[in-house]
């Protein structure tokens, strides 16, 4: 037995690798990347394919063994911001189509059992509070719009006798990954004031990278349940709080300095719509509102808790971008 991780050379995959390579694992990675500097494909029982996803004939060239274990995370991300009138296609080929294949490239190999990542963004805005698995899935623009569709392509293929849990994580964070908070550590590093959308007072969550690895290991250990799984901190702060511990922790003089919403809202609408985006509307739409997960499934289900908090994730993000 081997595992396939389709996006193995990504974030989460690199963690995972680590972490099955430590219990004598074998692994494949299937990315369209290779990154050296990882540290991974020096590791014992770790090769490396160059597949893209989007392209149905590439899988082909995968070895497979009746009773392998395949992860899905190749994907793009929000960051770095694509041009609006290049967003529906960009994230539908890479998300869907991506998706699609796997399914298609497992079905006819005869894989049952996949490991799958999508997003709390197919929620959209919050209707309760906090999120369980079953809150609406409403989303507010074409990336989560693909990562919903791509959910019900997955329970279509659970109806045809595969097993795939399915992870919604929060923002995932850690050392080495940057994403939109590089831009908040810069202003912290140059003591400039850090704006927030709002007043800060909503409540902000985060999960960290470890704890994503751990819950795909927790869901392979009780054999692949086909069920939704919430991923995120316990306890998460407001935004204020999270932001405020992160300027004391740098000794930086930056100030927190609260918005009107709407306005900042309608700012960055504009700049998209004239081709200038500073954030995805997925993110700024609801800055300023409390999206926390329900997690409680994931502990009785697989027996995943989350086991870092939302500051010291922040904090050990920020020291890394320092080193």
């Amino acid at each position: 037995m081997k595992h396939i991780i389709f996006g193995g050379d990504g974030f989460l995959g690199t963690e995972l690798t680590k972490k099955l390579v430590e219990r004598g694992e074998a692994v494949l990675i299937a990315d369209i990347n290779k990154s050296e500097s990882s540290g991974i494909y020096s590791l014992a029982g770790v090769t490396h394919m160059t597949i893209d996803v989007t392209d149905r004939s590439q899988l082909e060239n995968v070895p497979t063994d009746a009773d392998d274990v395949v992860y899905h995370f190749a994907a793009k991300l929000l960051v770095p911001i694509m041009p609006r009138h290049k967003r529906k296609d960009y994230f539908w080929q890479s998300l869907y189509v991506g998706t699609q294949n796997v399914l298609e490239f497992m079905a006819s190999r005869g894989l049952a059992n996949l490991v799958y990542y999508t997003t709390d963004m197919v929620y959209g805005r919050t209707v309760t509070n906090p999120r369980p698995e079953s809150h609406p899935r409403v989303p507010l623009g074409p990336y989560g719009e693909a990562k919903y569709q791509t959910e019900l392509l997955c329970e279509s293929y659970r109806e045809k006798g595969m097993n795939i849990p399915i992870f919604r994580p929060r923002l995932i964070i850690g050392p080495g990954r940057l994403g939109i908070l590089e831009k908040l550590f810069k202003l912290i590093d140059k003591n400039l004031p850090v704006p927030m959308i709002g007043n800060g007072h909503n409540f902000y969550q985060f999960i960290s990278v470890a704890d994503c690895a751990e819950a795909c290991l927790a869901a392979v250990e009780h054999d692949f349940p086909n069920a939704e799984f919430n991923l995120g901190s316990t306890n998460p702060p407001t935004v204020r709080e999270l932001l405020g511990g992160l300027i004391d922790h740098a000794g930086s003089k930056s100030i927190l300095l609260p918005t009107p919403a709407f306005a900042v809202k309608a700012s960055l609408a504009l700049l998209d719509r004239i081709g200038m985006p500073l954030m995805d509307p997925e993110q700024y739409l609801i800055a300023d509102e409390t999206c926390v997960l329900d997690c409680s499934q994931a502990a009785k289900m697989i027996g995943w808790e989350p086991s870092e908090d939302d500051t010291s994730m922040l904090i050990a993000a920020y020291d890394t971008y320092e080193k």
